[in-house]
C-alpha cells in the first residue's frame, strides 16, 4: 500500500524561474512528480525546465483547473500573491521554498553551506568531490555547474543547478535571507564568512551573527561545524554557539593553501578559501586527500561565478566574464582575481547594483572598493530594484549617479541601463576583458548582445 508521500504527485511552484526554486523543481521532476509553475517572465531557466517536462505559465494567471497536492513559493513571493491566495483559499498545502527544502534535509544526511560569500562555489566543489569519491550525493546549488550537465537530468548544455544522487547525502546552499536556513537540519554545516547583507532582515551585525548561531544549533547530534577562521564574524559565531575549539576550522594560513594555489583552475584567494572549506568537509567524510585535491584541481567554475567565455561584441573578439558578485567584498575579490589572471590585459567592468537597500546601507563600502579598483574602466548601471524587497523612500534617496559621484574617479562612471550597449560598443576594444558583475538582469542584457565562440 502506498503511503501518503507517494500519493503526492503534482506540485506547483510560484516563482519557478528562481535559481533555488528551479533546482527544487528539477528534484521533483527527477523523482517522477508532475511539475507545474509560474514566473513573472520567461528565462533561460524556465526554458530548460520546459524541456524537462515542466508546464510553466508566465504571469500570475491562477491555478485554473489544476489541483496540485503541494504549492511551493519563492521567498520573493509575498502573501498577497494571487496564486498563493488562491491555493490557501482552496485548502491546498502551501510551503515556502526554505520550508520545502527543510523537509528534504530531514530525509538525508545533509551538508549545508552558509555564509555571505562563496556558498555556490563551495557547494559545487563539495558535490563534485563527493561524486568523484563515489558517494553519489544529491546537490541543490544556486548556480549552474558545468559538470552537472549536459544530461537528461539537466536540460542544459551549460550545466545544471541540480545533481540527482541515489545515496543518503544531500548538499545544499543555506541562505540567511529572512532566516531561511533555520528550516534546515544538517549533519554538516559550513560557514564561509559572515558579513552584513540582506539589511532589510537584520538590525545589525550582532543580530545576524545570532541567527547564524541559531542555525548551527540545528546540527544533528554528532554533526560537524566547519568555519573560516579568517572571518571575524564566523569566529564570533563559533564561540557564541559553543563550538569554538571543537569545530573544524580552515584558514588561508594552512599549508594546504599553497598546494591549492598551484592546482586550482579558478583564480583568486577567495577560491583558495572555498577549496579549503571543501577539503575540510571531505576529510570529515573520510575521503582521501589525494582524491580531494584531484577533484578540486578539475573544478572549472560555474555559471555566473567568474564564468569566462570567448565572445564577439560589435565585431571585436573579446573575453567575457560573468560574475554574480554584488556585495562590496565579492566585488573587490572578483576584480582582484581578474587582474591576477590578466595582469597586462585591458579590463572593462560593467556593474549593476543589486537592490536599493543594499546600495544605500553599504554605500561607503562600495565607494571605498571602487576608489581603489585595479581595472581600466568601470561602468555602473542603474540599480536593479528587487520586487517585494525595496523601500520606496530608500529608492528615492539612493542612485547609481550618486554612487559614481561619490567615487569621484575618472575611470568610474554611471551609465543608464538603456544606454549601456551603445556606450560599450564605443569603449570595448579587440582582445579586451569584459567583466560583468551583478545579480540582477545584467546577465540577460549582456548575453543577448554577445556572440559566444
Amino acid at each position: 500500500m502506498k503511503n501518503q508521500k507517494e500519493k503526492i504527485r503534482k506540485i506547483y511552484f510560484i516563482g519557478i524561474g528562481g535559481i533555488g526554486v528551479s533546482a527544487l523543481a528539477r528534484y521533483y521532476l527527477a523523482h517522477g512528480w508532475q511539475v507545474f509553475g509560474s514566473d513573472l517572465k520567461s528565462s533561460e531557466i524556465t526554458a530548460e525546465l520546459k524541456k524537462l517536462g515542466a508546464k510553466i505559465k508566465i504571469g500570475n494567471k491562477g491555478l485554473g483547473k489544476l489541483a496540485p497536492d503541494l504549492v511551493v513559493f519563492s521567498p520573493a513571493v509575498k502573501n498577497e500573491n494571487p496564486e498563493l491566495l488562491e491555493a490557501r483559499a482552496r485548502g491546498i498545502k502551501a510551503m515556502s521554498y526554505p520550508e520545502a527544502l527543510g523537509e528534504l534535509t530531514k530525509q538525508y544526511q545533509t551538508i549545508a553551506v552558509a555564509g555571505a560569500h562563496g556558498k555556490s562555489t563551495i557547494t559545487a566543489m563539495i558535490g563534485l568531490m563527493m561524486a568523484s569519491a563515489k558517494l553519489d550525493p544529491t546537490v541543490i546549488v544556486g548556480t549552474k555547474v558545468k559538470e552537472f550537465g549536459p544530461s537528461a537530468s539537466s536540460g542544459s548544455s551549460t550545466g545544471s543547478n541540480f545533481r540527482y544522487g541515489r545515496s543518503k547525502y544531500l548538499v545544499i546552499e543555506a541562505c540567511e535571507y529572512d532566516r531561511s536556513f533555520l528550516n534546515y537540519q544538517p549533519q554538516i554545516i559550513v560557514v564561509s564568512n559572515i558579513e552584513m547583507d540582506h539589511m532589510e532582515c537584520y538590525s545589525g551585525q550582532d543580530d545576524l551573527i545570532g541567527v547564524f548561531e541559531d542555525f548551527c544549533r540545528n546540527l544533528n547530534p554528532g554533526g560537524s561545524l566547519v568555519y573560516c577562521a579568517d572571518s571575524p564574524g564566523a569566529v564570533k559565531m563559533a564561540a557564541g554557539c559553543g563550538a569554538g575549539e571543537f569545530a573544524n576550522r580552515y584558514s588561508l594560513a594552512m599549508p594546504e593553501a599553497d598546494l591549492l594555489r598551484r592546482v586550482l583552475k579558478i583564480p583568486g584567494e577567495h577560491n583558495v578559501a572555498n577549496a579549503l572549506a571543501a577539503l575540510a568537509v571531505g576529510r570529515i567524510l573520510g575521503i582521501d586527500d589525494e582524491k580531494i585535491f584531484a577533484s578540486l584541481a578539475k573544478y572549472k567554475g560555474s555559471w555566473r561565478r567568474f564564468d569566462c567565455r570567448k565572445a564577439e561584441f560589435g565585431g571585436k573578439k573579446i573575453t567575457a566574464v560573468f560574475d554574480y558578485g554584488h556585495h562590496p567584498t565579492q566585488i573587490k575579490l572578483t576584480m582582484a582575481a581578474a587582474r591576477q589572471k590578466w595582469p597586462k590585459k585591458r579590463i572593462v567592468c560593467v556593474f549593476q547594483p543589486h537592490q536599493a537597500w543594499r546600495t544605500h546601507l553599504l554605500f561607503g563600502q562600495f565607494v571605498e572598493v571602487f576608489k581603489k579598483h585595479p581595472l581600466d574602466e568601470i561602468l555602473i548601471t542603474d540599480i536593479y530594484q528587487v520586487a517585494g524587497r525595496e523601500n520606496q523612500v530608500i529608492c528615492q534617496k539612493t542612485s547609481s549617479q550618486k554612487l559614481a559621484a561619490a567615487i569621484n574617479c575618472d575611470s568610474v562612471g554611471h551609465i543608464p541601463t538603456n544606454g549601456l550597449i551603445s556606450k560599450l560598443k564605443k569603449e570595448i576594444k579587440a582582445n579586451d576583458i569584459l567583466l560583468v558583475l551583478g545579480a540582477g538582469d545584467i546577465y540577460d542584457i549582456m548575453s543577448k548582445k554577445l556572440s559566444f565562440r
